[in-house]
């Protein structure tokens, strides 16, 4: 079935994050200064900023009840994490406007949320993101060699080749081991087989967010 015919999966996802359907549900009778106040300290705190005191400040003038407060904060930092994570190439302008019209986000809300995913800060708010996001040492330097061992106490591993691997990571540690031929074989067809899994999946249009 053609993508045409079928509504792109939303930028969140199939299921709603229950702290942005919460936010939603928690916008009504606001005003837009107050949102605006709201959403400048939550993009501050995604920037990576200390915006206690602007949190503060707003929640003391706003006359907003501090757990129905709570809700449009936590609403508002994880759809804005959610839509800076993904490429604008992937990610269009009308169809996130669309996703947040869905969620029955007020118009003019929509317009000041597009202004932040789609804006200058942008650049700084995906470094930030991405900084604080969790992840794992990269590989700096890699080296192998193939290697046969003649004198061994196992008569199954003589003159059997073998591959040595040398890893140097990121973070400056060093890691080796030793993989037989055959098994060497075996990770190079299951990565293979992976990468083959990942590609279909990318071609299903269920997966797409906009084409």
């Amino acid at each position: 079935m053609s993508s045409s015919h079928v509504k792109d999966l939303s930028f969140l996802g199939v299921r709603i994050p229950p702290e942005i359907e919460s936010m939603s549900k928690n916008l009504n009778d606001v005003d837009q200064e107050t949102f605006r106040k709201i959403l400048k300290a939550v993009v501050s705190a995604l920037e990576g900023k200390d915006c206690r005191e602007v949190m503060r400040s707003t929640a003391d003038g706003s006359g907003i009840p501090q757990e129905r407060l709570s809700h449009i904060i936590a609403g508002m930092y994880r759809l804005l994490s959610e839509a800076i994570r993904i490429p604008t190439s992937s990610l269009k302008h009308e169809a996130f406007k669309e996703d947040l019209r869905e969620l029955r986000i007020p118009e003019e809300f929509i317009t000041d949320f597009s202004s932040v995913v789609f804006g200058y800060r942008r650049a700084a708010l995906e470094s930030a993101t991405s900084q604080n996001d969790p992840h794992l040492p990269t590989i700096e330097d890699f080296k192998w060699r193939v290697d046969v061992a003649i004198s061994t106490s196992s008569l199954a591993r003589a003159l059997q080749p073998s591959v040595l691997m040398q890893m140097k990571l990121s973070n400056g540690s060093f890691h080796r081991f030793e993989v037989p031929v055959s098994k060497f074989q075996e990770l190079r067809y299951n990565v293979a087989l992976i990468l083959k899994e990942m590609n279909d999946l990318e071609k299903r249009s269920i997966l797409k967010i906009q084409d």
